[in-house]
C-alpha cells in the first residue's frame, strides 16, 4: 500500500489545496460560468412566461423549473458513475455541449414549449458540470479540507447566480426581458467550455492516492448499494439527502413563485432583480466562511440552524408587504442556506470511502436537485388554489421539520 501511495506521488500527484491551487482556481472559475447559466432565469424567465406568453397558470409557468430539476436530478444521478468510468475532465465538458444551445433556445423561443425544453438542457449542464466541479475540488483537496473546497466552490456558483439575477434585472428594465440580459448566457457557456477543454485536467489520480493512504481496505460496491446507503440504509446519509431535497425545494419554490408574488404587489422588475440577487449572494459570499467553520466545528449544527433560519426567512417574506422587511428575509434565506449547503456536501464526503464517493455525491444531488421540481410544482399547485402565501409559509414549515429530522437523525463524524 506505501508503495503505491509512492509511485502515485512521483508522478507528481498531491492532495491539498495549496498543492493544487492553480486547478482549484480554475475549477472555481468554470463553476462561476456554471452558475451564471442559472441565474440568467432567475428574475426573467417566470416574467416572460407570464408577460411574454401570457400564461395565467402559477403551476404552468413554473413548469420550466420542473423540467430543470427533474433533468438535473437524474443528470446527477448518472454522473458519479460517469466521472468513475470515464473521467471528470470527459463529464465535465459533455456537460458545457449540452449548455450551449440554452441561451439562444431562450432568446428564440416562439412559444412556452420552447423555454422548458431549454431548462431540460440547462438541468443536464448543470447536473454534469457543476457536479463534477465540486468532485473534483474534493478529489484535489483531500480529507482534511472539504468543507473549505465545497465552501468555495459554491460561492463561486451562487455569487454568480445572484450577481446575474441582478444584472438581467438590470438589463429587462431597460431592454425589455428578451434578448439582451439573455446574451451573458452566451458569454457564460463559450468561456466556461473553452476553458473544459483546453485548461482542465482530471483528478483521477488524486483520488487513488487517498484510497492507497488509508489503512482500510479499498471497498468496491455496487451502484445499487450506493445508491441504498445514500438513500436511506445510512443514517447520515439519508439526513443529508432529505435535507438536501428541501433546502432545493423551497429554493425552487423561490425561484418560480418570489417573481410573481412580488410582481403582483406592485414591485418592479429592477426591485425584484435586486431581491432575487440578495438571496444567492448572500448565500454564495457566506459560504467561503461556513464551509471551513464546518470542518472546524462539525456539520450537524450548521445545517440544523441554517434549516430554521431559512424557514424564519420565508414566514418574513410570506407574511409582509415591505421591500425592505423582503430584503431582510431575503438575507436570512442566504444565511440559511450557507449553512447548510456546503455542510451537507461535506457530511456526505465525510460518511463516504473515496472509492464510491463520487458516485454517493450523485445519489445525494439526485434527491436533493429533485426538490426543484417538487418545490416548483407543489407551490404553483398551493399558489393557484390558496394564494402565493400560504405556498410560501407550507414550503417554510417543511423547511423547519427537516432541520428537525437532522437533528434526531444525523451523527457527527470528524473528517480523518
Amino acid at each position: 500500500m506505501s508503495a503505491e501511495r509512492h509511485a502515485t506521488s512521483q508522478n507528481g500527484i498531491a492532495l491539498g489545496l495549496r498543492q493544487n491551487w492553480r486547478q482549484f482556481a480554475l475549477l472555481i472559475l468554470i463553476n462561476a460560468f456554471v452558475g451564471g447559466m442559472v441565474g440568467i432565469e432567475r428574475t426573467v424567465v417566470p416574467l416572460i412566461g407570464a408577460e411574454t406568453f401570457k400564461l395565467d397558470s402559477t403551476a404552468l409557468i413554473t413548469s420550466f423549473i420542473v423540467s430543470f430539476g427533474l433533468v438535473k436530478a437524474f443528470a446527477n444521478l448518472v454522473s458519479g458513475q460517469l466521472a468513475d468510468s470515464w473521467g471528470r475532465k470527459k463529464v465535465l465538458i459533455l456537460g458545457w455541449a449540452f449548455g450551449l444551445p440554452v441561451p439562444f433556445l431562450i432568446i428564440w423561443a416562439p412559444s412556452w414549449g420552447w423555454i422548458i425544453a431549454a431548462n431540460a438542457l440547462l438541468g443536464i449542464n448543470q447536473g454534469l458540470a457543476w457536479s463534477m466541479t465540486v468532485i473534483m475540488k474534493v478529489d484535489l483537496v483531500g480529507p482534511k479540507s472539504r468543507g473549505l473546497a465545497v465552501g468555495l466552490n459554491e460561492f463561486a456558483g451562487y455569487v454568480a447566480v445572484g450577481l446575474t439575477a441582478l444584472a438581467t434585472g438590470y438589463l429587462a428594465a431597460r431592454y425589455g426581458l428578451r434578448p439582451v440580459p439573455i446574451y451573458l448566457g452566451i458569454g457564460y457557456a463559450a468561456l466556461g467550455a473553452i476553458l473544459s477543454v483546453f485548461l482542465v485536467r482530471d483528478t483521477r489520480g488524486h483520488v487513488a492516492l487517498e484510497s492507497a493512504a488509508q489503512a482500510e481496505k479499498p471497498q468496491t460496491i455496487s451502484f445499487r448499494e450506493v445508491f441504498a446507503l445514500t438513500s436511506f440504509r445510512d443514517r447520515n446519509l439519508f439526513a443529508a439527502s432529505q435535507a438536501g431535497l428541501v433546502n432545493n425545494l423551497n429554493d425552487g419554490m423561490s425561484w418560480g413563485i418570489f417573481p410573481l408574488f412580488f410582481s403582483g404587489l406592485g414591485l418592479g422588475v429592477e426591485r425584484i432583480g435586486i431581491l432575487k440577487a440578495v438571496y444567492p449572494v448572500t448565500w454564495g459570499l457566506l459560504q467561503v466562511v461556513t464551509g471551513p467553520l464546518s470542518d472546524r466545528l462539525g456539520r450537524k449544527g450548521l445545517i440544523v440552524t441554517g434549516m430554521w433560519v431559512q424557514a424564519v426567512g420565508l414566514s418574513l417574506t410570506a407574511m409582509t408587504h415591505d421591500f425592505h422587511i423582503w430584503i431582510i428575509a431575503s438575507l436570512l434565506l442566504g444565511i440559511g442556506t450557507a449553512m447548510v449547503y456546503p455542510s451537507l456536501i461535506a457530511a456526505v464526503s465525510d460518511a463516504s470511502r473515496p472509492e464510491w464517493r463520487a458516485r454517493s455525491l450523485s445519489v445525494y444531488r439526485f434527491w436533493r436537485d429533485l426538490g426543484y421540481a417538487v418545490g416548483a410544482l407543489g407551490a404553483g399547485l398551493i399558489a393557484d388554489a390558496y394564494g402565493f402565501g400560504a405556498a410560501i409559509l407550507a414550503v417554510g414549515g417543511l423547511t423547519f421539520a427537516s432541520g428537525a429530522v437532522v437533528a434526531f437523525v444525523m451523527k457527527e463524524v470528524r473528517a480523518a
